[in-house]
């Protein structure tokens, strides 16, 4: 005979066993939460004391008012009896060898994304017992990738995934992880399940990644795919921003190139100019970039941009005339020789600009003859 504290010691386990399920019972918010692949086979629990024994009970599961599966002692509904909901015949079986250990459970074969919900598996004759299971029944199929439209500066990609369940988180990737900017998701549901396709433009050479979570079921899934962007190499274009009689103020503006570009501003003989640090404005890996420069002789200007990566180079020109001090000296020499005829005034006032005579300003109007 046992002692008592061995006694008690061996009632221990069903005691405790006893008491988590009556507060399971109790407690009327709590849930188990199920979750399953589409196809797979769902375990629904449902169990009273392993003490209990319930083959001559009553347990009825229902699904948003619909019947699942309802057993009262042998009669059950893969018996014979009516009343199962459509969607449930011939795929809901019972543990026969697990009811004497109070034992309710369910399993749902070749489940479906319509059986995901909630459930509930009462005992109407036992003090109305109710548990409450949520089920998760997940299509997480391989998303699909395409080019819709493409130019040499840019591609649009889509992402489409079908009979996603549930709601999936769609996003385009670059190849470093970085989360790129897309159109709104479209969204259509059917029955529980998703389409959705999601766009995005690129405008550089990279491998794209779409990639599909769905944190409910823990489960995330890619496709990927390759673009080559020749890339996107526009013309620069050039104006004058201020300018004096002596200097000219030049810009050169590029929009929208890819790979970044290198702005050189250039003189007729090929000499590169000093100019400001150019400002580099970025937009989806395409750069809009600005770079200035002050000229101070008459000259044909060039604003080249190279792109190595891609190699390719490009420029566009523009004239500047600066007008320099020689007319106001010329004006000024053509007056004192205004006495000797206009005509010869005007000739020596060429010559002088030639470099050929020299005014000696201590002699007045006296001019000093070069040869010619």
């Amino acid at each position: 005979m046992l002692d008592p504290l061995s006694r008690i010691m061996q009632l221990l386990p069903v005691a405790c066993l006893c008491l988590l399920s009556c507060s399971a019972v109790a407690d009327g918010n709590e849930v188990t939460r199920v979750v399953v692949k589409e196809d797979g086979d769902a375990l629904l629990p449902c169990s009273l004391s392993t003490e209990q024994n319930i083959q001559s009970e009553l347990f009825d599961w229902k699904k948003d008012g619909r019947n699942v599966f309802l057993y009262d002692a042998a009669d059950e509904y893969n018996s014979g009896r009516s009343g199962q909901d459509v969607q449930f015949k011939g795929r809901v079986f019972h543990f026969q060898d697990q009811l004497k250990h109070g034992n309710a459970s369910i399993i749902i074969r070749n489940t479906r994304v319509e059986d995901g919900g909630d459930y509930t598996c009462a005992f109407p004759r036992l003090q109305g017992h109710v548990f409450h299971i949520k089920l998760v029944v997940g299509a997480a199929p391989k998303p699909s990738v395409k080019i819709l439209d493409e130019t040499k500066d840019w591609s649009l990609l889509q992402c489409e995934v079908e009979g996603a369940s549930p709601k999936p988180l769609l996003q385009w990737k670059d190849s470093a992880g970085n989360i790129l900017p897309a159109k709104e998701p479209q969204f259509t549901e059917r029955g529980g399940s998703y389409d959705v396709i999601l766009q995005t433009t690129v405008t550089k050479t990279d491998h794209y990644h779409c990639v599909v979570t769905q944190e409910e079921i823990s489960h995330q899934t890619e496709a990927e795919t390759y673009v080559h962007i020749s890339g996107a190499a526009p013309k620069p274009s050039i104006k004058t921003l201020d300018e004096t009689k002596d200097w000219s103020l030049l810009q050169c503006e590029v929009e929208g190139a890819s790979p970044k570009p290198l702005l050189q501003w250039k003189d007729s003989a090929g000499n590169i100019l000093p100019a400001k640090e150019p400002q580099f404005t970025e937009r989806g890996g395409s750069y809009d970039v600005i770079l200035q420069t002050t000229v101070t002789k008459t000259d044909h200007y060039h604003c080249v941009v190279t792109q190595e990566e891609i190699s390719h180079q490009t420029e566009a020109e523009t004239y500047v005339h600066i007008s320099d001090s020689t007319g106001l000296v010329v004006a000024a020499v053509v007056g004192p020789f205004l006495g000797l005829g206009v005509g010869v005034g005007v000739l020596l006032a060429v010559l002088y600009t030639k470099g050929c005579i020299t005014v000696n300003p201590n002699k007045g109007s006296q001019a000093e003859r070069d040869p010619l």
